[in-house]
């Protein structure tokens, strides 16, 4: 294959294999010479395959959404390319949580992975190294020296959990 062969109205066979996995995993609109029904299939095969992967990781995140898990997942992750499943699905409940929308264990494995790692938001998770404390509704979740523990608020019916 010569270098004029590789290359064409729509650029290098690179540039199109780049615009083409654009479109699979981060929304961006469908290159020339595509079938749109056959990319939008691989599109939502891609898109329950990602959610798999996070429920691996966030068991009560997606236990919490039940048989609505993958849409819920699909309808975050669509726009947004993945990060790895761990920080995608640590992004999926920070943003539930802010619409007020993260179901109570789902909040409670949300407080327990902050208190026991820093993540920003854009870098790898890293252990936390001092103490941590996190609440959510009337659970209380401790961190220190790398083992986290949770205690219900005074006035609540369980107590201790670890």
């Amino acid at each position: 294959m010569t270098a004029d062969s590789r290359t064409g109205p729509a650029g290098t066979l690179a540039d199109r294999q780049a615009a083409l996995v654009a479109a699979l995993v981060a929304g961006a609109p469908l290159p020339p010479g595509f079938d749109a029904r056959l990319v939008g299939v691989a599109r939502s095969a891609l898109l329950h395959k990602r959610a798999g992967e996070v429920a691996r990781h966030w068991p009560l995140l997606a236990a919490m959404h039940g048989r609505r898990w993958s849409a819920v997942f699909a309808a975050w992750a669509a726009d947004r390319p993945t990060s790895g499943s761990v920080r995608d699905g640590w992004d999926l409940a920070r943003h539930l949580a802010a619409e007020g929308a993260l179901p109570g264990p789902a909040a409670e494995e949300l407080a327990v992975r902050e208190a026991g790692w820093r993540y920003d938001g854009r870098t790898s998770a890293r252990r936390r190294r001092r103490p941590a404390l996190r609440r959510t509704g009337n659970v209380l979740v401790v961190q220190v020296a790398g083992r986290v523990r949770m205690w219900t608020v005074p006035g609540s019916r369980a107590a201790f959990r670890s």
